[in-house]
This record gives structure tokens, sequence and C-alpha cells, in this order.
């Protein structure tokens, strides 16, 4: 590619419809779904390399250390990483990230693409970018439509303006329309006439293309954006918008506020295998299947069944599904998950019925990662709870204190740093240190490999919010997350 591609991952949203694996505190594009990395990994790989430059990412603040960790993991250095005040789809996501690019390198091509999206073929998809490159630059808004091989209700389809050859090849052509999600019957039309592609929700545009389209069609939009980026401070690595202004945007996805009202659209046919991984019925289509049509992963086994997902996260933890036909069985240490197939959708709905009863599952995992590590509460009882605690190498934990509770560390790996009050030692393994109520405490680990500790707490009170910080490194400032 002459033009280099900035690739702009949108890295927000809940994932409600695969609940319990994924949850409003960390949601599906973190998670392992399919194959060894997550679906943010696998995106992030997907747009770099040979033409790419790196990715800009827009995300919330909850996740931003979660993001870093994950591109570490796959050894891809990050550019901008935009903190969204609170979420507003995808038009005013896309706009940020517009403005942000275009103040670094004005008129340049980007690259939008959800993080959660499976596209196995990276190196084809890649070539249909390529493909796409020149109609961009000529001032088109590119969107790619994915040939379709079932009616589909639960995707918004795209009208072509003329029909793909025999190769389906990745030949940019004008966009007639854009399809609502269509009811059944109208689905089944739409995939009989071979003239409509399922709309992907990724596109490629320069920035003075889309900036213009949001002066024409959102203007508003385009100004409150423009104010948050304006406003903008740097923390750490990121780049927090502007709260104010960006709480008086709409909230509205970028088809609506502007691709639709477009006459410069172009659409790139794709033939490779994608899925938006909306459902645990799709994560069934996307899985190993036996000749039954069972798909197991983890600590799962699968007797009579058929077309059958049986998903297990735990290693200490067995799932058995005897006689189960078109059956999703979602298995964690928390929260089990039984549905028909055919009713995946219907999930988001369970999780606002827990969520009405105030039901901590409904969005929080068992593990709560922090920019640390994690941990992950092993018991909860009256006046005690027990932790088991994972510091990353080189990581810490902020200089700390608690009104309601005292703390006893139990090192089981690892070395652990500890300060408490005005002494500092270290902590080996089947070593233990107490940290008396309202004492001013940290704990770092100097080493190479993973520190792990049992924590038991007591006292009256212990919510994540009982936390005073003194100094973190993390700059996350007060209260539960910071």
């Amino acid at each position: 590619m002459t033009h280099p591609i900035h690739p702009v991952l949108l890295c927000g949203g809940s994932g409600t419809r695969l609940w319990p694996l994924s949850r409003k505190s960390y949601p599906k594009q973190f998670v392992r779904l399919v194959g060894e990395e997550s679906l943010f990994q696998a995106s992030a790989r997907r747009l770099s390399g040979e033409g790419f430059a790196p990715p800009a990412i827009v995300t919330g603040s909850d996740f931003r250390f979660i993001v870093l960790e994950q591109l570490a993991g796959v050894e891809i250095a990050p550019g901008d990483v935009l903190i969204e005040p609170e979420a507003k789809n995808t038009a005013a996501a896309i706009c940020a990230a517009a403005l942000t690019l275009e103040a670094r390198a004005p008129g340049s091509v980007m690259l939008v693409a959800p993080s959660d999206h499976v596209i196995p073929d990276a190196e084809r998809f890649r070539e249909a970018v390529r493909a796409a490159t020149p109609a961009a630059l000529d001032g088109d808004l590119v969107t790619f439509g994915i040939r379709p091989d079932r009616p589909e209700t639960g995707y918004g389809w795209l009208k072509l303006s003329q029909e793909p050859d025999a190769e389906f090849s990745a030949a940019p052509q004008p966009l007639k329309a854009f399809v609502e999600k269509p009811d059944r019957a109208t689905a089944e039309a739409l995939l009989a006439d071979g003239m409509h592609l399922w709309n992907a929700g990724i596109f490629l545009f320069t920035t003075t293309a889309i900036l213009e389209a949001f002066a024409r069609h959102a203007p508003d939009t385009l100004a409150a954006t423009r104010a948050a980026v304006e406003g903008a401070e740097r923390d750490l690595g990121f780049t927090r918008l502007a709260p104010a202004p960006w709480s008086d945007l709409e909230d509205i996805s970028i088809d609506y506020a502007v691709m639709e009202r477009s006459e410069n659209l172009a659409v790139v046919p794709y033939a490779g295998r994608w899925s938006d991984l909306g459902d645990w019925h799709a994560v069934w289509r996307e899985g190993d299947a036996d000749p039954a049509g069972v798909v197991t992963t983890g600590q799962a086994t699968a007797i009579g069944c058929t077309n059958t997902l049986l998903h297990a996260t735990s290693e200490a933890q067995e799932i058995v599904g005897i006689g189960l036909e078109n059956i999703v069985a979602v298995a964690m240490p928390d929260a089990v998950l039984i549905a028909h197939k055919d009713q995946a959708q219907d999930v988001k709905t369970a999780v606002a019925a827990l969520k009405s009863r105030d039901v901590p599952q409904a969005e929080t995992l068992p593990r709560d990662f922090r920019p640390w590590g994690w941990y992950e509460s092993l018991v909860v009882g009256q006046r005690f709870q027990v932790k088991r605690i994972h510091v990353h190498p080189g990581a810490a934990l902020s200089l700390q204190s608690h009104h309601h509770r005292a703390e006893h560390w139990i090192v089981v790996a690892g070395t652990a740093q500890v300060t408490v009050n005005d002494e500092t030692k270290l902590v080996t393994e089947n070593q233990s240190v107490y940290i008396p109520l309202g004492a001013v405490h940290r704990m770092e680990n100097p080493g190479k490999v993973p520190l792990t500790l049992i924590e038991v707490q007591t006292g009256s009170y212990l919510g994540e919010d009982d936390i005073i910080r003194y100094d973190d490194v993390y700059a996350r400032g007060q209260g539960a997350k910071g």
C-alpha cells in the first residue's frame, strides 16, 4: 500500500448476548472465544503489518489498561488510545478518531472496525482493504459487505447496484441502499435475489471525506466531538476526551448519522468467513463441531446430543449434557446459562432481568481485572472475605489504606515487596504479613515471574470502595477502580 492504512478499533460495548462469559466488567472482545487469542487481539493482529499504521483504539476508562495489556500480549504498540467519558455509539467514536488523526496526519486513510468480529482469513481481508483503498482515496465512504449464507434477521443488509461477478471479487461498486434488519420473509427474499450483502459495520475512508460527511449530515455531532477532542487531557499514555461536550452528543450509530444520508457510498463484497459472534448460536457455528453438530469447550462431555454447544470455563467444574438437541449450555463458577439455540438473542433479556434484581452476576465476573493484574473472591462471609490476587511482574498496587478492614497476605508463588507504614520488606513463598486496619500499605512484584497470594480480609465493611489512594502509578484517582 502506497498510502498507509490507519486502523481504528472500536472497543466499547457490553456484549450482553454472550452472557455469562461476556459481562459489562469484561466484555466479549477481551475473551478467548475462538482460538488462542481474544477477539480484540485477533482484530489488532489482522489490521497490522506491512502497510498498516499502529492502531488507534476508542474505548472506555475501565478498559484502558486491559487494552494495553492485550496489545502487549501480541506485541503490537498502539497509536492513539481515546477514552470516551461515556458510551455514545459509533458516530461519536468514529468522529473523535477522525478528528484526532486529521490533526496529526491530514487526509489519512482510516479503516474503522469493531474489535469483536471473527475473520479467520486475515490476508484475504487485507486484500479486500487494498482493493477498496483507491475508492477511499477518491473520496468514497467505503463499507464492506459479507456474502450471506442464510436469511439472517440479526444483521442489517446492503443493497448492491450490480450483481457480484462469478468469483465474488473484492471490487468496489456504488452502494445502492442500506436495509434495516429484516423479518424472516424479507431476509429470505434478500438472500434469494443475489443483490444483497450483510452489513459488517467495517468502513474505509479518508479523514477528509468522513469529516466533510459529518459537517454536511451531522454538524451537531461534529461540533460537540470537536470540542471534546480540543478539550481532551493526556493521562499517562491515554487521551481522555472532555466529558462536558461529550455528554451533549446524541447516542447514534454512524449508519444513521452519516452513511445512510450520503451519496458517495461504495461497497466491497467480501466472500471470506466472517462473524460478529453476536450470540451463542454464532459461537456454535464457529466451533469445531463433531458429526452430530456438537461443539464442546473445556471440561465438557456430550452424550447423545445433537446440534448443541457445551461451554465450560473452569478446570474444576464439569458440564455434562445428555440427550440435548439445539441447546446452548454455558457453565461458569458463578453462573450457568441454558437456552435453546433459536432463542440465543434473548440472553440480553435475561441479563436485564438479573440487573432489575441487582444480581451482581449480571454485570461483573468473579475475576476483577486491574492494571496490575487481577483478583477473584474465593469465599465471602459475615465480616470476612478470602481472595486470590495475581500481580504481574514489575507491577504495583497503589499506596493505600482502609477505614473498615484489616488484611492478611500469604504469598504462595513469587516474591512480594510489601510496605506497611514506614517499613518495607520482601515476603517470599509461604511467608505472610499482617496489614492492620488504617495502616498505609502497598504491594509490589519486583520479580520476573507473576506473584500470587491469598488475601484474608476481616472487618465491618469489605466493599472495594473502602480505599484511600495516596500514590498510584496508574493515576486512577479515588474510588473502587479510579
